[in-house]
């Protein structure tokens, strides 16, 4: 079971950035999928970001793209969510998730493949 606590949320006006942090207690030797989604109010749970280990080229939501970028801290498996640039649409809970991958190739940014939860942090932009 993988432990994983998400921090960095706030309120920021259109423009601003933020970072996302999550910490995440990883098995040394095992190879995971880590992900960003978010969920604002009423709205379904959709991926933002997700990091494939090995150096494999991440993902992103199309609405990101090229505002957004996500890391990992290969010292402490910490994942990170640059957010540049935010929009007021960009306002949801963001939720980091983890899932051991046997293909990492094939890391995705479907919920549904993701056993391993954040409880959220919550970002508010405003215009």
């Amino acid at each position: 079971q993988v432990q994983l606590v998400e921090s960095g949320g706030g309120s920021v006006q259109a423009g601003g950035s933020l970072r996302l942090s999550c910490v995440a207690s990883l098995s040394i030797g095992t190879e995971y999928c880590l992900a960003w989604f978010r969920q604002g109010i009423g709205k379904e749970r959709d991926g933002v970001a997700v990091f494939r280990p090995g150096r494999r080229p991440a993902d992103y939501a199309a609405s990101v793209k090229g505002r957004f970028t996500i890391s990992q801290d290969s010292a402490n498996g910490t994942l990170y969510l640059h957010m540049n640039n935010l929009y007021p649409e960009d306002t949801a809970m963001y939720y980091c998730a983890a899932e051991v991958c046997l293909r990492c190739d094939y890391c995705n940014l479907r919920p549904v493949e993701y056993n391993n939860w954040g409880q959220g942090t919550q970002v508010t932009v405003s215009s």
